[in-house]
């Protein structure tokens, strides 16, 4: 019984044992790759191509994985000090972005890659930097990064590495250089604030005058159409006297012809009759007024 025992247990411990060697195995056998990274397998030394993504085999102990992001990375190239063309030592540091895009050439043609591109980027800097003047280097900075950019991105290449960009930070020239450039910004500033405040003055005198211009205009034009108007109302307030005595005219004509002879001799002799009521009047009778009494009194007494 206690070798029968002994028996089991040590089956027991076998079983265990295998099984902890299956897991282990199936652990080291068995990788999940995520979509943005490949595994480079190795088996005996050869590189057999990249694996994933997904879940991938391998053989343990005899497949050796090299994990690969192909994700796009940054990395930040300390201050460096380079020298210009016109010898002005200015401190430059700057990000510069990459992204792999052959996993096997990256693990087959340089040991690490980014130690390697940082080295690069470097040498290349100073290599930029050097052929251009200090003034070409503060204003021209767009076309220090697409310098910098071509010349990682050709190096860069074989290691199945593409440089995406490369963005310069920061600049710091001299000491000197920056007190100068300090007073030249603030004598621009001054320069113009000068300006902008004549500018404003004769722009403000502009808008004076031709308010001016505009106000006079305004009044000419006020005044001429008062003028108008004046002409026109006394131009209707003759045409409207002139109607007027038109009609009064025409009014007497008719009752003028309206009026017989005998009336206008009665009216004849009312006038002569106010005229003999003066004492100092002196009566001079015409030589038509006596045929305009016998007139006068033929009609009274054919009506008689």
């Amino acid at each position: 019984m206690e070798a029968l025992g002994n028996a089991s247990i040590t089956l027991i411990c076998l079983i265990g044992f295998v099984a902890f060697l299956v897991i282990i195995f199936l652990a080291a056998a068995i990788k999940i790759v995520p979509e943005y990274k490949r595994i480079v397998v190795f088996r005996l030394g050869r590189c057999i191509g990249p694996k994933g993504p997904g879940l991938i085999l391998l053989i343990p102990f005899i497949d050796r994985p090299v994990s690969v992001d192909l994700r796009e990375q940054v990395r930040e190239i300390p201050a460096q000090t380079s020298i210009t063309q016109d010898n002005a030592p200015i401190s430059i540091d700057f990000l510069w972005y990459y992204k792999v895009f052959d996993p096997v050439q990256s693990v087959l043609q340089v040991q690490n890659f980014e130690l390697a591109a940082q080295g690069i980027a470097t040498t290349t800097l100073r290599s930029v930097i050097g052929g251009i003047l200090l003034d070409g280097v503060l204003s021209e900075r767009e076309k220090i990064n697409l310098s910098l950019r071509a010349r990682l991105d050709e190096v860069t290449e074989r290691w199945g590495v593409k440089v995406t960009n490369v963005e310069i930070r920061e600049i710091v020239p001299p000491r000197d250089v920056q007190d100068s450039m300090n007073r030249q910004l603030t004598a621009e500033r001054t320069r113009r604030a000068v300006v902008t405040e004549s500018t404003g003055t004769r722009e403000a005198a502009i808008n004076v005058a031709q308010g001016d211009k505009q106000s006079n205009i305004l009044k000419a034009e006020g005044e001429k159409q008062a003028a108008i108007l004046r002409a026109e109302g006394e131009k209707q307030a003759q045409l409207l006297r002139a109607e007027g005595y038109q009609k009064a005219l025409e009014a007497i004509y008719s009752a003028a012809k309206q009026i017989d002879q005998h009336t206008m001799t009665l009216q004849y002799f009312e006038t002569l009759k106010s005229m003999a009521a003066s004492p100092s009047t002196k009566y001079i009778f015409p030589m038509e007024f006596t045929s305009l009494i016998s007139d006068f009194v033929n009609k009274n007494a054919k009506t008689k």
